[in-house]
């Protein structure tokens, strides 16, 4: 599925408010740290919002955005929900698209529904609805049309 045929995703949330001139503490909810490049654009619950510019800061970043400029407007943004459209890139698996995908092996026999993603540190391991975990680098080829294949041992299914 392309990222123009998904909808917007969940990319992080807005802490407390960082020095005095705007900045906020950002956590994101992503791997992708390039969401909080300069220009990068959010949506929010009280519209949008675009990245001056950031730095790291812990686990989270330190962010500015246009038109947030003293502490009090950076404190009343807390909690506010970034959302963004999704990245394009053929060559990583989003949870998005996996979740409620049926699961099938190159041979065409299905396995099942994947219920959820656990993040695993070898591998995050596909959680299906028939209780079955299979590791995310067993998936061959593109998510599509709601269809995962994979590619497993012989005996892990």
């Amino acid at each position: 599925m392309t990222a123009a045929r998904r909808s917007l995703l969940e990319v992080g949330e807005i802490g407390r408010a960082h020095g005095l001139a705007g900045g906020v503490v950002v956590r994101l909810v992503t791997d992708q740290a390039e969401r909080v490049e300069p220009g990068s654009t959010f949506q929010t619950d009280r519209g949008e919002l675009t990245v001056a510019t950031s730095r790291p800061l812990s686990s989270n970043h330190v962010v500015f955005f246009h038109g947030i400029e003293t502490r009090e407007a950076a404190e009343s943004y807390r909690g506010v929900v970034l959302r963004a459209a999704p990245l394009e890139r053929d060559d990583v698996l989003w949870v998005d698209e996996l979740i409620g995908a049926e699961v099938r092996t190159i041979d065409g026999t299905p396995i099942g529904r994947i219920d959820s993603i656990e993040a695993n540190p070898a591998s995050d391991l596909l959680v299906l609805d028939t209780g079955v975990l299979i590791p995310s680098r067993f998936v061959v080829g593109e998510v599509s049309d709601g269809l995962v294949t994979v590619d497993v041992p012989e005996g892990l299914v």
